[in-house]
């Protein structure tokens, strides 16, 4: 029976773990954190729903993400607006996939003009009604080197550059999970990777979106990358940069 490890990751599937929302918060408010973004961050296609299923009860996640969209068409469809009405505490935030050339001019942005703009006002409007953004770069595709040799090649990498700089710039806390989920991915290879991704209706693996393992195993990335930029809500998580390490059976494996 093969197992291979993920590095610096740990999946909780305790019944602890599933019943997150009953747990006493000894009557403190519980902080509201606010996912944004497209497919990817979304419970049913991205690392949504495992972040959720990470969290204590010392705090609640509404995911505001939607399928689809881009850092643009997300705020002329109104849907950046309905984020921010919900006041959380903390915005996570994360464009990229749907931003390519490609997409339509709806959703299309240049990384250097248009899409840094929009990421831009994305931590500006976040700061204005008092809460705290978190940029987060985008989650590779899994798109595998034609040559063999188990790298990862991304077109993701000019906005997520954007990114790193608006971050740096303004000061905002960021969570890289671009590079992080690409050194993951590498380190598992092909085949494992599959085991975390869903099948497409032609029968092909989908190297974009999650299945709910995935899911699990890249909200990992997410919640260590978060806990790193802002300490302060590391007891918001069941799992830190310090839990074990799980062992994974490999897709077919018994």
């Amino acid at each position: 029976m093969k197992f291979f490890t993920i590095a610096l990751m740990a999946v909780v599937l305790s019944s602890a773990t599933v019943g997150f929302a009953a747990e006493a918060t000894n009557g403190a408010p519980r902080i509201k954190i606010v996912l944004v973004g497209d497919s990817t961050v979304t419970d049913k296609f991205g690392w949504g729903l495992g972040f959720k299923q990470l969290l204590t009860g010392r705090a609640e996640c509404v995911n505001a993400a939607s399928a689809g969209r881009s850092s643009k068409s997300f705020i002329n469809e109104g849907k950046w607006t309905n984020a921010l009405s919900l006041k959380g505490d903390y915005y996570l935030i994360q464009f990229g996939h749907n931003d390519e050339p490609g997409k339509g001019p709806d959703r299309e942005t240049q990384p250097a003009t248009t899409y840094r703009e929009n990421m831009t006002r994305y931590v500006d409007e976040t700061r204005a009604i008092g809460a705290q953004p978190v940029l987060v770069t985008s989650l590779v595709r899994r798109h595998w080197d034609t040559n063999g040799d188990g790298k990862i090649t991304s077109s993701l990498l000019p906005y997520v550059e954007v990114v790193k700089q608006i971050a740096a710039e303004k000061n905002v806390p960021l969570i890289d999970l671009h590079a992080s989920s690409q050194e993951l991915c590498e380190q598992l290879g092909r085949e494992h990777c599959n085991a975390l991704s869903p099948i497409k209706g032609t029968n092909e693996v989908d190297n974009t979106h999650l299945n709910a393992k995935g899911s699990l195993v890249f909200a990992r990335l997410v919640v260590a990358g978060l806990v790193k930029a802002v300490p302060e809500l590391a007891p918001c998580f069941r799992i830190t940069t310090n839990s074990a390490v799980l062992p994974l059976k490999a897709s077919g494996e018994k």
